[in-house]
């Protein structure tokens, strides 16, 4: 009991009065399914080219910006057959003349080995006669030239870029956003560099709408969706940070669609990472996106530099590596995994037909017309009525 005139602490005893931080629903590819239209469209009569800074491509996929997926000879045969390679300039490629030898010591190597073999070889530095023979070498194979620097060596690498004569410019990192806070008195300024360059910058990689609007005022030529999806990323393990690569598209698309609204200039995205099927492409574009990159699927091509494996961007980072390597295998073409012919069952290969087909049973003559078809939410969709496809033989 309280003494005389002292007043009773105040008891909460309505939990509605209880502040608490509210969670919303995300989800990913396997959460949810793509509704099939009123009409029907053959597959022969789809569009499914888009425009990404200026360049049109064929087929609206990227590979992923990665020392196991993407060297100058994997750049021009993807860009042959209408896709775009990124190139990464901070990789292997533009370290050592001769990266081989550090590729199969990789390949070799059981998986912590592997990334300490990463880490010490990125401490060679970054050379920037090869990076102009690097994106000359892809030029003269015939193809557009898409290259990826991290905001750190922005700054250094930009001259040689720029000599070379390369088509785009990817500024990628983990988590990229317009405002930036650090102790660096002349930190990268995207609204600077954007007007420096001589070719279009895109940037990643965001997930969410005000981070992506903000970008786009920059004056980006394109953005990258996704943080840590990736097959050999750990960044959602190491740091906890991630949106399912479906929420992230709509939430991004809904900002590229408020910028046009608002200045008429359309800003493309990209759903970069955890795309494994043609069932998860069809999905990205149907959430909203212009494009999709993707690092594993290509990783497991005859034509990739990685000999079956793959690592991610952050896999050799000294201090606090956020990627791993893992066997994805040779199993495939870069010709199949694009056109087929397959006989596989599980939608790994024959991704532009899956496309498509999908976008034929939707109704949607061209990605614009997908980037409208309903979604609903289907935790099911890959289970239901499927129980002889889980049982072993």
């Amino acid at each position: 009991m309280a003494a005389a005139g002292a007043v009773e602490p105040k008891r909460i005893t309505d939990m509605a009065q209880i502040q608490r931080k509210e969670l919303r629903h995300a989800y990913g590819y396997d959460d949810v399914a793509v509704v099939p239209g009123e009409i029907t469209v053959n597959p022969e009569v789809v569009d499914i080219s888009t425009t990404i800074a200026g360049l049109t491509l064929d087929v609206p996929i990227l590979a992923s910006a990665m020392d196991a997926v993407v060297d100058p000879n994997f750049a021009i045969e993807l860009g042959r057959r209408g896709g775009l390679a990124v190139l990464n300039l901070e990789g292997l490629q533009c370290r050592f003349d001769d990266p081989d030898e550090i590729l199969n010591r990789v390949a070799a190597s059981d998986r912590e080995g592997a990334t300490a073999i990463l880490q010490q070889a990125y401490t060679s530095p970054i050379q920037p006669e090869l990076v102009i023979k690097r994106i000359r070498q892809i030029k003269d194979g015939g193809v557009k030239a898409a290259v990826s620097v991290t905001p750190p060596n922005t700054k250094k690498i930009a001259p040689a870029v720029q000599e070379a004569g390369a088509d785009l410019l990817v500024v990628q990192s983990t988590v990229t956003t317009a405002r930036h806070e650090s102790r660096s008195l002349n930190g990268l300024v995207l609204h600077e560099l954007i007007a420096e360059m001589e070719m279009p910058v895109l940037v990643g990689n965001t997930v969410g709408y005000a981070a992506s609007l903000e970008l786009m005022e920059e004056g980006i030529a394109g953005l990258f969706v996704g943080v840590g999806p990736g097959a050999a990323c750990t960044s959602r393990e190491v740091l906890g940070i991630g949106v399912p690569q479906v929420t992230a598209t709509i939430d991004c698309a809904a900002a590229r669609d408020e910028f046009q609204r608002r200045t008429g200039r359309r800003i493309p995205i990209i759903t970069d990472g955890g795309i494994r099927t043609g069932g998860d492409v069809c999905k990205s574009f149907a959430a909203g996106a212009d494009a999709v990159m993707i690092g594993s699927p290509f990783a497991g091509t005859q034509e990739a530099p990685g000999r079956g494996y793959h690592w991610g961007m952050a896999t050799p980072h000294a201090e606090l590596p956020r990627g791993v390597r893992v066997h994805v295998g040779t199993h495939t073409s870069l010709q199949k995994l694009l056109f087929g012919p397959t006989s596989r069952t599980d939608g790994t290969e024959n991704l532009a037909g899956a496309l498509r087909t999908s976008m034929g049973s939707v109704g949607a003559r061209n990605l614009t017309e997908m980037q409208q078809t309903e979604m609903i939410i289907a935790p099911a969709i890959k289970t239901e009525g499927k129980i002889y496809q889980h049982l072993r033989d």
